[in-house]
């Protein structure tokens, strides 16, 4: 389960790293392997670009909980 206070690095570990990846891009993250993504947490990356970190948790579980 994703929760806000993961490592963007630590998400894209969670399932699929490259469907994980779309929904972050599509959310407005584009820099997911930048060096902040090593260090930077869900919640400190949504708050820097404006996005709704709770909305994004859903849909980023929604992806994990596919099959």
């Amino acid at each position: 389960m994703i929760t806000k206070d993961m490592l963007i690095i630590d998400v894209l570990a969670q399932g699929d790293p490259d469907k994980l990846a779309n929904v972050l891009q599509e959310s407005g993250m584009h820099c997911l392997h930048c060096m902040l993504a090593h260090g930077e947490t869900l919640e400190e990356a949504a708050g820097v670009h404006g996005i709704d970190v709770d909305q994004l948790i859903e849909k980023l579980n929604a992806v994990c909980e596919e099959k």
